[in-house]
């Protein structure tokens, strides 16, 4: 069990475009797996940080994640695959203080992966949301995943990381945070 007092969440480019590039199972699971893990996260009093990469070809963020994020909705643009290089958001996570890093998102073999090795690079734990990432192709998705276990990721699932957090159901928001995967 993590203390959620020492875990941040990294969304990474869940942008418009590249869902609606998805298949359309794995485009809805997207947007439904997301929006919960957000929505746990803020309920719990974790940090979200959100990514956007080249938001003008891309797209925003997509609407369910922002309705989720409301005022706490800044998501930092990027060009880089690697957000790490971004010099604001590497600022950001590290002033954040914290151990351990869930990440998810699209690309998983592009982005995801690129930012998930940095975190790991600088001694995060990092523990990628696999239900919560997507590739337009599942093989590059596979690759990604095998490469992120072997170098040193936590690969699980938005049920684990949830229930991972709450800990056990004298959690006081235990069954807020149930009633979102019900």
């Amino acid at each position: 069990m993590i203390n959620t007092q020492d875990v941040a969440v990294v969304v990474i480019d869940i942008q418009e475009k590249l869902v609606n590039m998805l298949k359309d199972d794995v485009s809805e699971q997207i947007k439904e797996k997301s929006k919960k893990l957000i929505s746990a996260a803020k309920t719990l009093g974790i940090d979200v940080l959100v990514t956007q990469q080249y938001s003008k070809g891309l797209g925003e963020t997509i609407e369910p994640l922002k309705e989720v994020l409301k005022e706490d909705f800044s998501p930092f643009e990027k060009t880089y695959f690697d957000a790490l290089l971004e010099e604001d958001f590497l600022a950001k996570v590290k002033g954040l203080n914290k151990k351990q890093i869930v990440i998810c998102g699209i690309e998983s073999h592009i982005c995801v992966y690129q930012t998930a090795k940095h975190l790991m690079q600088m001694g995060f734990e990092v523990v990628v949301a696999k239900d919560v990432c997507a590739s337009r192709n599942k093989f590059e998705f596979k690759c990604a995943m095998d490469l992120l276990r072997q170098e040193g990721a936590k690969v699980s699932c938005l049920e684990i990381i949830l229930f991972d957090w709450l800990g056990g159901a004298k959690n006081p928001k235990f069954k807020e945070v149930q009633a979102l995967i019900k």
